[in-house]
């Protein structure tokens, strides 16, 4: 079994706390913290983006982008019987929610809830579930859960970050494991040649939102963003779907739904990694999009470039992925910034 040569603590706490888009306080909170020991300088703008920045040597500087917010719900209804109903904050699949737990965020404190599923011996269900038919059972009686819960009240998946074999999993790696990979580069990064923005996003999973308006406010030379990417590399697959397989090393994007990253920053990603002799594969990812669109094009055409940790059951509260990429993704990341000087040509 691989070993663990990272900070599998901070790892699962970062996993394990809770933030959807909008309300990433939680996480945010750990970020800082974080930050604050890494870099000269932490900021925080009016959506919630967190900024640590490390003076380089030169004023060309490199913005390096993770989002904070998980996939969650907000309480819609609360019904006559007692059960909330919940509107969606990002891409569910509703398959995965039934015979759950989630946690229930209220002005009070947090409360336990189940989203139930029918019991099988009244025959087979044969509906296709959808998000906004998902019943959330308090347990508690209707007057109790009307005096406790509110319509806007937060809900998330309630699930602990463990190592099975070589991998790590539980709720949102998607993208707490990339915040993970940039709080270690901070750390092992002392004196770049470039200064280097490590920018904790808000509110990707709902349409990029925190990166666009950060794009503006940073304004980089250079913008690398981190995300896990799809690895279907699974039993029921077909040849040519698992865009990246587990332990074959880091991502480099080359495409996705939402950008096609800058070719010369790919490029030199893959010269800093055969020259580190650190194991990479490439990525092309037919749908979905990252943070490296939120900066390519706002306030001005940026090169932009990003890494990505491949990981199984994307957006499941048993997203997985293997130590040996999330290690050779934070040693990529590392070795990119230290090498860059300002001095690159990406124009085409």
């Amino acid at each position: 079994m691989s070993e663990t040569t990272f900070d599998f603590d901070l790892l699962r706490e970062l996993t394990e706390e809770r933030g959807v888009p909008g309300y990433e306080d939680r996480v945010r909170d750990v970020v800082r913290r974080e930050l604050e020991e890494t870099t000269d300088s932490v900021t925080t703008d009016a959506m919630g983006n967190v900024v640590g920045t490390l003076e380089g040597e030169s004023d060309y500087s490199v913005a390096v982008a993770a989002h904070m917010d998980e996939i969650g719900f907000m309480v819609r209804n609360v019904t006559k019987e007692g059960f909330l109903q919940l509107d969606a904050l990002g891409g569910w699949d509703p398959r995965v929610l039934r015979a759950q737990r989630v946690t229930v965020h209220t002005e009070g404190g947090d409360l336990t809830g189940i989203i139930g599923s029918p019991a099988p011996h009244g025959g087979s269900d044969d509906d296709e579930p959808d998000v906004h038919d998902v019943h959330v059972d308090m347990g508690l009686a209707v007057d109790a859960v009307e005096e406790r819960v509110s319509v806007g009240d937060l809900v998330t998946m309630d699930q602990t970050t463990v190592r099975v074999g070589d991998l790590v999993t539980g709720k949102s790696l998607d993208d707490r494991v990339c915040v993970f990979q940039m709080l270690e580069a901070a750390r092992r990064i002392e004196t770049p040649p470039v200064t280097i923005h490590f920018c904790a996003t808000v509110q990707e999973e709902i349409g990029l939102r925190g990166a666009q308006a950060l794009g503006v406010d940073v304004d980089p030379d250079l913008a690398v963003a981190l995300d896990v990417t799809v690895a279907n590399d699974v039993p029921d697959a077909e040849d040519g779907e698992e865009v990246t397989e587990l332990g074959d090393g880091a991502a480099i994007k080359l495409k996705d739904s939402s950008v096609v990253t800058n070719p010369k920053v790919n490029r030199r990603m893959r010269s800093v990694a055969d020259d580190e002799e650190i194991p990479y594969q490439l990525e092309v990812l037919p749908s979905g999009g990252t943070d490296t669109a939120g900066f390519q094009n706002t306030f001005g055409a940026k090169p932009v470039g990003a890494i990505s940790i491949p990981t199984r059951y994307l957006h499941t509260v048993t997203e997985s992925a293997h130590v040996d990429d999330v290690a050779a993704a934070i040693d990529l990341l590392v070795a990119v910034l230290e090498t860059e000087t300002g001095e690159e040509d990406y124009t085409l």
